[in-house]
């Protein structure tokens, strides 16, 4: 925490290198060769953006897409930064040697990709919040968790079971610290740092009630933690009102298949 506040944040020299190709999707004036020329040197990033660019939720029924320069063409730059952004939460995961850790790291990087697609869906049909912006901060909400795991090594018992002290260090403190040193956008950033502490507004409309809506409903749950708590019945019927079961079962249906696109557990 010391460490955090003094902003001495260590990014893997593989994210920095990542970094540099998110700093390049930022110009809008960035030509379509060049941001090609950048996907293709990352086989990862690649192949996830062709998949992606494939999914239900991004083909809009159109041919299936067989090269890079046509898959960036159809996702544009923004849901490209996202799939950046993921490429930079598997980097952390990639100096985590220890198994057990490694295990973590996998179990969080699918609740993240079930966050992201739900959050991206819900955002579709739900919250009305910008879906690009919801598949973003789903992307990164864990960022904080990722990089503690691949520090713990270095630092013995920071991960023992202490489920409010874990929330206090990793999201109140060195999560925000990662988020700063990523440039994330002021409202991304205070979205994730209240997800902790905060309750779904009904309706449902804001980037933070996509985000509390997503975690809610992700069938993979974080292994950093306390689970979040129950929701009231209350909260529990004011939501059927905007968003019912067979909705619901759709959102489910198209995320499952975009979180499928953006890749499994396997870190690079």
């Amino acid at each position: 925490m010391a460490q955090a506040a003094r902003g001495d944040i260590t990014l893997p020299t593989s994210v920095n290198a990542v970094l540099r190709l998110q700093q390049a999707l930022d110009d809008p004036d960035c030509p379509l060769d060049e941001a090609i020329r950048l996907v293709l040197a990352e086989p990862l990033l690649a192949a996830r953006t062709v998949a992606l660019a494939n999914s239900a939720a991004f083909s809009g029924g159109g041919p299936p897409l067989t090269n890079v320069r046509a898959a960036v063409t159809r996702m544009g730059y923004r849901r490209l930064q996202s799939l950046v952004a993921s490429l930079v939460v598997r980097q952390f995961g990639s100096r985590i040697k220890d198994p057990g850790l490694r295990a973590k790291a996998e179990q969080l990087w699918q609740h993240t990709t079930h966050v992201a697609a739900l959050a991206w869906s819900l955002a579709r049909h739900v919250t009305g919040a910008n879906p690009d912006t919801a598949l973003f901060a789903g992307i990164i909400h864990e960022v904080g968790g990722f990089y503690l795991l691949s520090r713990a090594d270095e630092f013995p018992g920071l991960l023992d079971d202490d489920p409010e002290q874990w929330g206090e260090l990793c999201e109140d403190v060195v999560g925000l610290e990662v988020l700063k040193k990523l440039s994330v956008p002021a409202p991304v950033l205070d979205a994730i740092g209240q997800l902790r502490r905060a309750w779904v507004n009904m309706p449902p409309s804001t980037l933070l009630d996509t985000l509390l809506l997503a975690n809610q409903y992700a069938p993979v749950a974080s292994p950093l933690g306390a689970p979040p708590p129950p929701w009231p019945d209350h909260a529990d019927s004011a939501l059927d009102f905007v968003l019912d079961e067979e909705l619901l079962e759709d959102i489910r249906h198209e995320a499952a298949e975009t979180c499928r696109a953006m890749g499994g557990p396997l870190l690079v």
